[in-house]
């Protein structure tokens, strides 16, 4: 099938802030194949993508992240393997995150990619079984056509193998029945020393929430980590059973939370998952002895399961969290402000900073590469960061996805939707349920932040912090740390976390 050239009128409906072609601009024509040894692989239904980067380094189909030199084009596509060959040049049904289209490239050098993803059961683009070419690189230099061939899949993902590792893959009865379909939730387990040497001594668990969307296989850098794997070796190391927890969500990172869109993911890690890792690996199945951690969403996570779940974790190590209450919901109140893009001066609001404070990227072009991942042509589906929020904290809206929180395109607010996001703004809910939840929460609470977070988290931290203070019946006696001109995560690591919770096991007698 041949995709017509995209008109300036349609560009300007696709992407919030296309604007005219510049005239050094040339065209690329893209003559897509498909690899024989793949055909029998490929589904006629799926998204798109077109990678163009401008780093050496890289493959372009990995870059999903707003950076400079970094350019991402999507469409839906039927009947996809009946189209190839496939001529693409451009088209009304391209959407991009800049604002020059297939037709009119800047000139230069370029490395490309394409990507064709059709994978149903993950929620981000390379995901086993989605199909993809070899990196290219492309001189622009005038109208011309170049060949690619999709000629790789991506495999599934492998565990490394070690004597301490295991791999759980468990059928969740509850969100079985939520999504009307099996539903699996997968972790890595790294075993403490001497492990198989006395079958029945029982160990203290600690749960390890990744940043955005990590996966379970985050375990093959730990275990591949030399200097760490001779200390977990030692006898400095305490003897506990690491579960690294799967980040993988239906529309992105699950939080590990209930969601009226992704459904009761708190409850089966609660009630399903738990349980049935320290009943298999001789975990002492006691509150007393099981602790969460993590930095980023990480940081989110292991703090919001230590508030809503306070009964089954007896500490929390949170890095960095994402904005734990939505008067700063990083640059943006949530609850007052009109527009996300925007601010009240009439800036666009940066996402992104570097530690001295220079702004990096802003929360529109962040948005925008979201809209591009996406399947809808937003961010509601589209696997990021937002994506993930906006399916956590929000109610459900129309064609099966979430009721966005704002605008994909304009950035404009919806206050109702703020409203709902209430239940998850931490400061809110310590405020409300403080009598009940204050005791249970002693000595358990350890957060660290950068006040030069690069996402600007630290503000909302500040804010919780300040709250906290002010807590009386009991006074919490949580700890709070912040470091100057520090950024995000910069104080965590693996080792760090499980000294501190030994630190917590020898102070309770665990």
């Amino acid at each position: 099938m041949k995709i017509r050239i995209l008109s300036l009128m349609l560009c300007v409906a696709l992407l919030y802030s296309c604007q005219p072609s510049s005239p050094s601009g040339a065209g690329l024509s893209i003559q897509l194949s498909l690899d024989d040894a793949i055909k029998a692989s490929i589904q006629n239904e799926g998204r798109l993508f077109v990678f163009l980067n401008q780093n050496p380094e890289v493959e372009p189909r990995t870059r999903t992240w707003p950076s400079k030199g970094n350019y991402v084009f999507a469409q839906n596509l039927k009947d996809f393997s009946s189209s190839l060959p496939l001529e693409i040049n451009a088209g009304s049904d391209w959407i991009s995150t800049t604002d020059w289209s297939l037709d009119n490239i800047p000139e230069g050098d370029y490395y490309m990619q394409i990507l064709w993803d059709q994978d149903t059961e993950e929620s981000r683009i390379n995901a086993p079984g989605n199909i993809y070419s070899d990196k290219q690189k492309v001189s622009i230099k005038g109208n011309q056509k170049v060949d690619f061939t999709l000629n790789q899949i991506i495999e599934d993902h492998d565990l490394v193998e070690h004597e301490l590792v295991r791999f759980v893959d468990f059928s969740s009865d509850t969100l079985s029945a939520w999504w009307g379909k099996p539903v699996k939730v997968k972790a890595a387990i790294l075993l403490p020393r001497n492990y198989d040497e006395n079958a029945q001594k029982t160990y203290p668990v600690r749960y390890n929430v990744a940043g955005y969307g990590g996966r379970y296989f985050r375990i093959n850098n730990v275990v591949k980590n030399q200097g760490f794997m001779e200390w977990w070796a030692s006898e400095d190391a305490p003897e506990m059973i690491n579960v690294f927890l799967d980040g993988e969500g239906p529309f992105g990172d699950s939080y590990q939370m209930d969601s009226e869109n992704s459904g009761p993911y708190g409850y089966s890690l609660t009630e399903e998952l738990i349980p049935h890792i320290e009943k298999t690996f001789r975990g002492k199945q006691s509150s007393k002895s099981r602790f969460v951690d993590g930095c980023s969403t990480g940081g989110w996570v292991s703090l919001g399961l230590q508030l809503y779940y306070p009964d089954v974790f007896n500490g929390v190590f949170s890095y960095s969290p994402d904005a734990i209450e939505f008067e700063n919901y990083q640059l943006i109140n949530l609850y007052e402000d009109e527009n996300a893009y925007e601010n009240e001066h009439g800036y666009q609001r940066p996402v992104m900073r570097d530690v001295n404070g220079e702004p990096m990227m802003s929360v529109k072009e962040f948005l925008q590469y979201e809209n591009v991942l996406g399947a809808s042509n937003t961010y509601l589906n589209s696997g990021g960061q937002f994506s993930a929020h906006n399916a956590l904290y929000g109610p459900k809206g129309e064609n099966d996805l979430p009721k966005p929180i704002f605008d994909p395109y304009t950035g404009t607010i919806d206050q109702s939707v703020a409203e709902h996001w209430k239940k998850y703004d931490f400061k809110l809910y310590a405020e409300e349920n403080w009598a009940d939840l204050g005791p249970k929460l002693q000595g358990k609470v350890y957060i660290w932040m950068g006040d030069m977070d690069n996402f600007y988290l630290n503000p909302a931290t500040r804010a919780f912090d300040k709250f906290l203070k002010s807590t009386s019946n009991p006074k919490s006696d949580a700890k709070v740390e912040f470091s100057a001109m520090e950024g995000h995560c910069w104080q965590f690591s693996h080792r760090r976390i499980l000294e501190q919770m030994q630190g917590r096991l020898k102070q309770i007698g665990g």
